[in-house]
């Protein structure tokens, strides 16, 4: 039985909806959850119909083995601040639905395939592709800001490291009111004094983290510790707080870089021609 065309499927649905994921990421700033989880659903279903249909269990064993791989690797890169937990997930939903590499011999698609699992190629082309949807999304936030008309001493010293750092530092973070923190922000230093702020965060142990400050006016501040941002509870709190003056009802808070639309880039890269990383070392060994 030929299952080009259920393969044919499950990669436009794929596609579909990381189509929809970067939308969203761009935005409104970050992937629903409902959407990667439905993603999610969709490729463990999709897999235990070709198990069932071919009489093989290599399709539901190699789903279930790239989500977990993926969903670990991937786990361990958002907690290093490498990207959003959303991120994660929608990298997970993918690695459910195309586990194998892609070969469709009726629609003459053999992109080069990796040692390892599809997903891993999305993710390696995600990284490699994300670089100009940074400079891009720098530029706009430039221009939004209107830095350069606040500061045109700026444009005389643009390569500057100094006038660089300053570039992404103003355009990166902005001061919002704590009413319109919402789960998955990601909170910037916030220095106080009060040790029942610790008391109050340390109890939800939740991705804000204290830190002793050497600040000499401030004894403590607290931030997100990973790209993830602040949970629910905590977003409830930081309101609380602010209501009953413990905290200030601004706070400074980082803008979330969409990551979804460089995956979604990733994706069509790895369907069409493959995986990047193995291109060039291809490339590499035929020149050598």
């Amino acid at each position: 039985m030929n299952f080009s065309v259920i393969f044919l499927l499950q990669i436009t649905i794929t596609v579909l909806f990381c189509i929809l994921a970067a939308i969203f990421d761009v935005k409104k700033g970050i992937v629903p959850n409902s959407l990667t989880k439905n993603l999610l659903l969709f490729g463990l279903i999709s897999n235990v119909l070709l198990a069932i249909f071919s009489s093989n269990i290599k399709y539901i064993l190699a789903s279930i083995i790239s989500v977990v791989i993926t969903y670990t690797i991937t786990y361990l890169m958002w907690q290093l601040n490498i990207w959003g937990g959303g991120d994660v997930k929608l990298f997970t939903g993918i690695a459910s639905v195309i586990p194998f590499g892609i070969n469709l011999e009726f629609l003459n698609i053999f992109p080069v395939l990796s040692i390892y699992p599809f997903s891993f190629s999305v993710v390696i082309n995600s990284i490699l592709v994300s670089f100009p949807f940074l400079v891009i999304f720098l530029i706009h936030l430039i221009i939004k800001n209107n830095v350069f008309e606040r500061n045109s001493d700026l444009l005389l010293n643009v390569f500057n490291f100094e006038t660089l750092k300053y570039l992404i530092e103003s355009t990166l973070n902005k001061w919002v009111s704590v009413e319109d923190i919402k789960e998955g922000t990601i909170v910037n230093e916030y220095y106080f004094n009060n040790e029942h702020i610790s008391e109050l965060i340390n109890e939800i142990d939740g991705n804000l983290k204290i830190y002793k400050s050497d600040d000499e006016e401030f004894r403590f501040y607290f931030k997100s510790q990973s790209a993830g941002g602040i949970t629910e509870k905590e977003m409830y709190l930081l309101r609380i707080m602010s209501a009953q003056g413990f905290i200030s009802d601004k706070l400074s808070v980082k803008i979330a870089f969409p990551f979804a639309p460089a995956i979604l880039f990733g994706l069509m890269i790895a369907i069409s021609y493959g995986d990047i990383m193995m291109l060039f070392t291809k490339n590499i060994i035929l020149v050598i």
